[in-house]
């Protein structure tokens, strides 16, 4: 099993990258995320693998890639789309220093999933965007 990180470029926060995709679903289902790269380690990928993304420096949420397929933009420009599972999974925050493209990330270096709220006891009490600072912080 082998992870992808990318950058959520434009993307505000978890909530925000689960709207900008729900109506990606909505529109031009399956969820897909299109990259100019095709991954050599594909099958190490797809094996359990997840998207790692990075929102505001932070990496913050992941998502199960399902699948790795050639593709075509909408200018019929040649592509990869990654194929995402639409279940976005909180994580425990880690500042991440800039990149572009998508990165390898090995399953020993990912950070942790966050743990339900309900599980940390007060913290489903705290405003939500009082919670998205301290995830940003890695308070969280």
């Amino acid at each position: 099993m082998l992870h992808l990180t990318k950058l959520a470029v434009g993307v505000r926060d978890i909530d925000h990258l689960s709207e900008l995709q729900a109506e990606r679903l909505r529109t031009h289902p399956p969820l897909r995320h299109r990259t100019r790269n095709f991954p050599r380690r594909r099958t190490e990928v797809i094996d359990g693998g997840s998207m790692y993304w990075v929102i505001n420096g932070t990496m913050l949420a992941r998502q199960r890639i399902l699948d790795i397929i050639e593709d075509q933009r909408d200018d019929l420009t040649a592509c990869t789309s990654l194929i995402l599972d639409p279940d976005i999974v909180p994580l425990v925050g880690r500042p991440t220093r800039p990149f572009q493209g998508w990165r390898y990330l090995d399953p020993d270096d990912a950070p942790p999933d966050m743990p339900a709220l309900g599980a940390v006891t007060g913290l489903d009490s705290l405003p939500a965007a009082l919670r998205h600072e301290l995830r940003v912080l890695c308070l969280l």
